[in-house]
């Protein structure tokens, strides 16, 4: 039985490794060229005009385009509010870029389908522009502390002909894949131990489509387990062979990539307590509302 186990396991991790690794390396190279013909003033710029529900949506759209890593993400925030780019689309941004960006889209595509992808998106989408808005009109942009430096990790260079660009560019891809190859292949080896050595029945039970407490439950669980969505997606891939709902495991992406500890604690630098404990009650409220909807529309 054990051998047995162990081989499914075997397999599925080969699988899903290999599948996960070149998908990785192509969308992260071009999320690079699109940094590269996309500076960041232009998008300062962009996203400065005085229509703020525009500006909501032009930030949820850039969001959903730029890298993954806080290191990225965060500085970039701060560049959006010292450059004086409106609060709602910079919020928006904010609930976007760690959940939308084209990493997470691929590889819920890939590991979810197109069904669940396209409900995620369209669902994450809107909640970040209205609550963009809703922080604004509600004054939470007084609730921003004064400038605070954090270096990004992210430098540019001078050249801009094509093959510098895409040198850089794959450069960009090769440093990252690098520095999260391990977490790639971390996800890939606890997805593989669950698939092959955790009974369906546990899962089904704990966190399956009967369970009404499964998806809010999976929303608070992401937070402490998440390390990259490259790690949490194979996990719960596998957790959805087990027998999880699609829904608690939006609810668990959602809530981890959303608030992780080491996004809360750089937002803790930039935010008062009020616009962080605000934040996080979004992050979980948008986790619970499109687990539940997936639920709804998986099971029709």
């Amino acid at each position: 039985m054990f051998w047995n186990n162990l081989a499914v396991a075997a397999d599925f991790f080969v699988e899903i490794a290999v599948e996960l690794v070149l998908l990785f390396v192509g969308v992260t190279f071009l999320v690079g060229l699109i940094q590269e013909y996309v500076p960041d003033e232009t998008v300062k710029k962009l996203l400065g005009g005085r229509n703020r529900v525009l500006g909501a949506v032009l930030g949820a759209g850039f969001g959903s385009l730029t890298p993954f890593c806080s290191c990225s993400t965060i500085p970039l925030l701060l560049g959006m509010l010292n450059a004086g780019v409106p609060f709602a689309a910079a919020m928006a941004f904010l609930l976007s870029s760690p959940l939308l960006n084209p990493v997470i889209i691929s590889l819920f595509i890939l590991l979810m389908g197109w069904k669940v992808t396209a409900l995620y998106f369209v669902a994450t989408f809107t909640a970040a522009v209205t609550i963009g808005l809703l922080l604004d009109r509600l004054g939470f942009a007084g609730q921003v502390k004064p400038k605070v430096a954090i270096r990004s990790c992210c430098d540019g260079n001078a050249a801009t002909d094509v093959r510098s660009r895409a040198r850089r560019s794959a450069s960009f891809a090769f440093t990252l894949f690098r520095q999260l190859l391990p977490y790639l292949l971390l996800g890939a080896g606890i997805g593989a131990f669950i698939h092959g050595f955790v009974p369906q029945e546990l899962i089904s039970r704990i966190a399956g489509p009967d369970n009404p407490l499964a998806v809010p439950a999976a929303a608070v669980i992401g937070v402490p387990i998440y390390i990259r969505a490259e790690t949490i997606l194979p996990i719960g891939l596998a957790l959805t062979l087990k027998g999880m709902s699609a829904g608690a495991v939006l609810a668990l992406v959602i809530g981890g990539a959303g608030a992780s500890i080491p996004e809360m604690t750089l937002l803790s630098a930039i935010f008062e307590k009020r616009l962080l404990a605000a934040f996080l009650l979004t992050i979980f409220g948008i986790a619970v509302a499109v687990g539940f909807l997936a639920n709804f529309v998986t099971a029709i």
